[in-house]
């Protein structure tokens, strides 16, 4: 019994490590009404600053899980433009991360009466990685100091609305990472991966107070061609400018379809200028018999509204 645990701990430090590639892990975060967080494109939607605060607590009961924390802003400048950034911190057991995003987006009318816009958007990426070395046992010892890489990169986006239908593709960590401080004969240096965002936010009429909100989320990595998908549904309620929101979404590899990574139940308010979005991770893997799953926390607040000549940034 101790080999079968000894032996799942090292399959989830393996998937760990693999997860862990100079970014900002991307789970459910851009669910909690805040898709900045995963694509440039979206800075700037919007009529007020927008700050999110994100906290994510990774396989709750595992000792050295991943623990990650940010901080997302952006907002419009000028009538069809937008800037944002996003800080993070990030660690795993004795590695650690933490970066800054900083983004650019311009949004075009293609349609001003059907509201169908196009948006581009870019990202410059500042990563330092380290792992600390203090607390291993056994350490070799010609291994003396702490290992460290500093990593700058890119992402470009392109965002197509029309209405209520929204779609985008993006490209991140166009650049290959820095390995001089590691062994590259073990360590992957391509970081580059796609993905599609992609829902349509449906209302019986004009009048209805409710929303719904279908969401499909791809993901694919270069390195090894592993991908990942979820599937998203989202309800919400609206009270005036004020909403409620509930949903789920399922996440699974694209080769396990019927395997799921996780489904997580999904929940949130904006009640004036706050904005507060939780969302709990069930596990539904191997992990699950040492983790019961996964929390992640949004809280934020709009701040200094200005209205926009154009409706590209509404």
């Amino acid at each position: 019994m101790r080999t079968k645990i000894l032996t799942l701990m090292l399959l989830v430090s393996a998937l760990v490590a693999t997860g862990q590639e100079l970014t900002i892990p991307q789970l459910s975060q851009y669910l909690a009404d805040n898709p900045f967080v995963m694509s440039p494109t979206y800075a700037g939607i919007g009529d007020h600053v927008k700050i999110r605060l994100n906290g994510l607590t990774q396989w709750v009961g595992i000792k050295d899980a991943p623990d990650t924390q940010s901080l997302a802003a952006d907002m419009r400048i000028g009538q069809r433009s937008g800037i944002g950034i996003v800080l993070y911190n990030d660690s795993n057991g004795e590695t650690k991360q933490r970066g800054a995003r900083a983004s650019f987006a311009h949004h075009l009318t293609l349609d001003r009466y059907d509201d169908e816009f196009l948006s581009f958007g870019a990202s410059y990426n500042f990563n330092q990685f380290r792992i600390d070395i203090e607390n291993f046992d056994d350490i070799d010892p010609s291994v003396t100091d702490d290992r460290a890489t500093t990593n700058h990169n890119f992402d470009i986006g392109v965002l197509y609305r029309k209405d209520k239908f929204y779609f985008s593709v993006n490209a991140s960590n166009l650049l290959e990472k820095d390995l001089t401080q590691f062994n590259p004969v073990f360590e992957p240096n391509t970081l580059r991966n796609y993905y599609v965002y992609t829902g349509y936010r449906y209302t019986k009429n004009k009048n209805s107070n409710l929303e719904i909100e279908p969401s499909i989320f791809f993901q694919l990595f270069e390195s090894d061609g592993r991908s990942v998908t979820d599937l998203n549904v989202k309800f919400r309620w609206y009270d005036f400018e004020d909403y409620y929101y509930a949903g789920v979404t399922y996440r699974f590899l694209n080769d396990q379809i019927g395997d799921p990574l996780y489904i997580a139940p999904i929940v949130g308010f904006k009640k004036s200028n706050f904005y507060f979005g939780y969302s709990y991770q069930v596990i539904l893997n191997e992990i699950l018999g040492f983790s019961t799953g996964t929390h992640v926390l949004t809280v934020g607040v709009d701040l200094f509204q200005g209205l926009s000549n154009c409706r590209c940034t509404y």
